[in-house]
């Protein structure tokens, strides 16, 4: 089962938005000898994913820096490639480099060596820029393989094997499209050349940076992946074997904050807690504070806590993002950047937040997922403490005086789900225009709205998992019933600060206010992050919500509740 997911999650990946830099590159070989191009190319393709899934599954600081060097070298590679396209005259200046492209570079009809060489070359490139793309099936072969004791080779082939077929048969689609293009348009020169142009553009796309790399990076595959998950739960054993631990999966984490890399052998003999968390999660943000109340009280009688941030949204995948969260809520125990869902896998997670407590043979004891439940995780830390020989654990944890987003919910109050903006996942949109997906539009809200009902204002582009707005003056309207509301935002790419004025039933919060915003309803969205835009005093009430954004480029991601 877990070598039929690797595969499916492979043959996904081609739907991704980053293997656009390069989906010209390779339609520019289709058409050729496939035995001297398309399979070299696979082949090409297949051995740099399977590299790169070893060196991900290796871990540590060194294995990333290496995966980045490769990645800006593939980008290197295909920008002179892409010159080629264009210019025959730069093509004859770049073939002796390139010594698998030979002097027929410039006489191709593509730009492109017919030898096998620049094909594998091109299979290499493709697949370093490509593998960020991997996704939760990545991080399930990863830690599934490792709890099995199977191996990775096997799956990450299976894997690699997958991302080949569904470019195999781009290749031969894209071969029979050029040469209808060809034989009808007779303008074999200018596809070339065009489709130089585009190699280019998609490389500057992926050059822009991390930042805007990972909001563009598989929002939609990672649903489809997650969805082969669910449907393969014997897929990663959470235990394979009485000596085997879960906590091999730490070794697919792709970087670690407050520690240097923990592996299952490192905290042998230790009791872990393991904290499944996102930073723009509300849920998390509430159960934050009773893990570091736990770290503070146990850390020095054997408890090694360690925060692993799975992201939902695309910019979570981001280290600064994460670096920053972690400094502004005060988190000081090991945290591991989780973004292809390996340690998720391995433990067969499914959820944000949730805890594993491990004994000190590194066997799930005791688990606990959503809020709540903080007296009993504590006396279950405790017993295992006892049980691995500390004597003296001092008084249980007092009662938090939480502030903030971080105060408990009113959740007898809630009636509002949480509701996402992104067409992916919205319901209850009530705008008469309806969502348009990716296409500036115009919306309006309509004058009334009823309960979880939402509306769009103003000239917005609704993708995937946000909305993202044209220009100043839009604004977002919803019908709610709880005490909070907040929403996950951010600025725009040129990360430009927006301003934006909170009203409830029309007029300033004043003492609904949330922390975000002042008593007039002003407030700046600075990061990427969930937002508490209105508290109300009185406790749960059913109130019209709207958020006007006085400059442009702002994204909306969830609406949550508390």
């Amino acid at each position: 089962m877990l070598l039929l997911a690797a595969y499916l999650g492979g043959a996904l990946t081609i739907l991704s938005p980053c293997i656009l830099p390069v989906l010209p590159f390779v339609f520019a070989r289709a058409g050729q000898d496939f035995k001297r191009n398309g399979l070299p190319l696979l082949i090409g393709l297949g051995v740099t994913f399977a590299a790169v899934g070893s060196l991900a599954a290796a871990g540590g600081a060194w294995a990333a820096k290496g995966n980045e060097i490769g990645r800006w070298v593939a980008l290197g590679f295909l920008t002179l490639m892409g010159l080629a396209l264009i210019f025959p005259a730069v093509a004859t200046l770049i073939a002796k480099p390139f010594v698998g492209l030979g002097n027929r570079v410039s006489n191709s009809e593509s730009g492109l060596s017919n030898g096998p060489g620049g094909a594998v070359l091109t299979g290499v490139a493709t697949g370093l820029v490509w593998s960020p793309c991997a996704g939760p099936i990545l991080g399930l072969i990863l830690g599934g393989a490792a709890l099995s004791g199977g191996g990775a080779l096997p799956a990450l082939a299976a894997y690699a094997a997958g991302s080949a077929t569904s470019l195999g048969l781009a290749l031969v689609a894209g071969g029979r499209i050029m040469k209808a293009m060809k034989r009808r348009m007779g303008v074999g020169e200018h596809i070339r050349q065009a489709l130089g142009v585009l190699v280019l553009v998609g490389v500057g796309v992926a050059a822009l940076g991390a930042d805007s790399l990972a909001r563009w990076a598989g929002p939609s595959t990672d649903k489809i992946e997650q969805a082969i998950l669910n449907r393969l739960p014997s897929a990663v054993p959470v235990r394979a074997a009485a000596h085997a631990t879960p906590l091999v999966a730490l070794s697919g984490a792709n970087d670690w904050i407050n520690s240097p890399p923990l592996t299952a052998a490192s905290l042998d003999g230790k009791v872990v807690l393991i904290d499944f968390w996102t930073y723009s999660c509300i849920n998390c943000v509430r159960a934050i504070p009773h893990v570091r109340a736990l770290d503070a009280a146990y850390r020095d009688k054997g408890l090694v806590i360690i925060g692993v941030h799975t992201p939902e949204f695309a910019f979570e995948k981001l280290p600064a993002n994460v670096r920053k969260a972690v400094a502004d809520m005060q988190i000081k125990y090991p945290v591991a950047l989780d973004n292809d869902y390996a340690i998720w896998g391995g433990f067969a997670n499914r959820y944000w937040p949730a805890q594993y407590l491990l004994d000190a043979n590194g066997q799930v004891r005791y688990t606990h997922f959503g809020e709540g439940a903080e007296a009993e995780t504590e006396q279950a830390v405790r017993d295992l403490l006892k049980a691995n020989g500390t004597g003296n654990l001092g008084p249980t944890i007092a009662e938090l005086d939480l502030k903030g987003a971080e105060a408990p919910a009113d959740f007898a109050g809630i009636q509002s789900p949480e509701t996402y903006v992104g067409y992916e996942r919205a319901q209850g949109f009530a705008s008469p225009e309806g969502l348009t997906q990716n296409v500036a539009m115009a919306y309006a809200a309509p004058a009334k709205l009823l309960l979880n009902e939402w509306a769009l204002s103003g000239d917005w582009t609704v993708a995937a998992e946000d909305a993202r707005l044209e220009k100043a003056g839009g604004s977002i309207a919803m019908r709610f019933h709880a005490r909070d509301l907040h929403l996950v935002l951010g600025p725009a790419r040129d990360n430009a600060p927006v301003r934006f004025r909170v009203t409830l039933d029309g007029h300033a919060p004043g003492k609904d206010a949330g922390m975000d915003v002042d008593a007039e309803g002003y407030g700046t969205v600075r990061d990427h992050r969930l937002y508490q835009l209105i508290r109300q005093g009185g406790g749960s009430a059913e109130r019209r919500f709207s958020i006007e954004f006085l400059d442009p480029g702002v994204q909306a991601f969830a609406f949550t509740f508390g």
